[in-house]
């Protein structure tokens, strides 16, 4: 019986920084952020969610 899955490539520039996920076949690219933390949730062995915080450094400043 042969292997019924395709086969499909993506081309991605390696001099960029980023983190890549694959569903089903489609490409989401997640661009980094100044300061943070990205969480994957995963559920069936596949992406469900992604929780992404972001960390802000206090230097004095009257807001945030």
């Amino acid at each position: 019986m042969k292997d019924s899955k395709i086969k499909t490539t993506a081309e991605i520039d390696l001099m960029e920084n980023a983190a890549y996920v694959v569903i089903d076949g489609q490409l989401t690219k997640m661009t980094p952020k100044q300061f943070g933390e990205d969480t994957i949730i995963w559920k069936d062995g596949k992406v469900l969610d992604v929780i992404r915080s972001q960390r802000v450094r206090m230097s004095g400043q009257d807001t945030i």
